[in-house]
């Protein structure tokens, strides 16, 4: 189950104050997840941003608010609004949402304006959820909700792009798809200067506007957003396309090798791995510690730099420890 962040914690603690008045602290412990310590610490915070929170000892105590106590109607800019709902989505990399966090997105969402939550509708109709890793640099909300919005409703879109090089360039897009992997935002979708499907980070997205003409044509029947950003990822990552048969089974590769870092086939005669390597030498060291038999059939070079390895390996095991 994906772990909680303390904010949502926080509002999930509010909640059941507001349900619960007087609910002590080892109850409220409990039922978030934490320990009381943590539970006092979630109590002052909530002190400090005006919501007065008083705590009694002894057997009718607890944690509760003055009766009096309403919160004000929450008030968020679009832009604000986008940042909460993608932070919250980004949270639970797993699969969708539960709990708590599918409660603040529920609150959230009733206090929208009508064509915010209609593009955050569109977000959660169209994400889907892929590989995740270390964290990485979260999108402009406007443009990932209006590309959500595309993708749901079939239309083009043009946008300027900014590439790991630093080149930018102006495309049209027909989006089919987002998809949050490794801790990243992509969209999927027809790339209509390469007249092909390509995938686009959409932090390195500049500018976002609609394209004239018809609407979009649909995705290819069968078509996942979240295997086309993988394979997409595993063809851009070095100089070297890589084509090795591992002889094991693909239950047995998979664990060894993540989704991110290539291709996994079945075929009869074992695995087959695709990827990308920009360095050969380092492209034999990480077979060589998948620990299965392997035979490379493209490139040669990864021949080479394997025997090398193997002869590196050897000259190791020879060494002896000096008199």
């Amino acid at each position: 189950m994906p772990k909680e962040r303390p904010t949502t914690r926080v509002l999930a603690m509010l909640e059941l104050l507001q349900d619960r008045p007087g609910i002590n602290g080892r109850d409220l412990a409990q039922r978030l997840g934490v320990d009381e310590r943590t539970v006092r610490r979630y109590a002052a915070h909530l002190t400090e941003l005006g919501i007065p929170v008083t705590a009694e000892r002894g057997r009718y105590g607890g944690y509760r608010l003055p009766p009096t106590f309403r919160l004000p109607p929450l008030t968020l800019t679009d832009d604000e609004a986008g940042t909460v709902i993608l932070g919250l989505l980004a949270n639970h990399p797993d699969g969708p949402p539960a709990g708590s966090t599918e409660s603040a997105l529920a609150k959230i969402n009733r206090v929208l304006p009508a064509a915010v939550a209609d593009r955050v509708a569109a977000l959660r109709g169209t994400l889907v959820f892929g590989h995740h890793a270390e964290p990485g640099t979260a999108p402009d909300p406007r443009i990932a909700l209006d590309l959500a919005a595309a993708a749901r409703d079939r239309r083009r879109v043009g946008i300027t792009y900014r590439s790991w090089r630093g080149e930018t360039s102006e495309r049209e897009l027909a989006p089919y798809g987002l998809v949050f992997h490794s801790a990243r935002w992509y969209v999927t979708g027809l790339d209509s200067r390469r007249a092909a499907i390509r995938v686009f980070r959409i932090d390195r997205i500049r500018a976002l506007r609609p394209a004239e003409g018809a609407r979009a044509a649909p995705p290819p029947p069968g078509f996942d957003p979240a295997a086309q950003v993988t394979a997409s990822l595993g063809e851009v990552s070095g100089r070297h396309r890589v084509e090795v048969l591992l002889h094991t089974t693909l239950e047995q590769a998979a664990r060894r090798v993540p989704p991110a870092a290539a291709t996994l086939t079945q075929i009869p005669e074992g695995v087959l791995l695709v990827t990308r390597a920009e360095r050969l030498d380092t492209m034999a060291g990480y077979l060589a510690g998948l620990g299965c038999p392997l035979t490379v059939h493209h490139p040669a070079g990864l021949r080479d730099a394997l025997a090398r390895l193997s002869d590196q390996l050897a000259a190791y095991a020879a060494r002896t420890r000096e008199p």
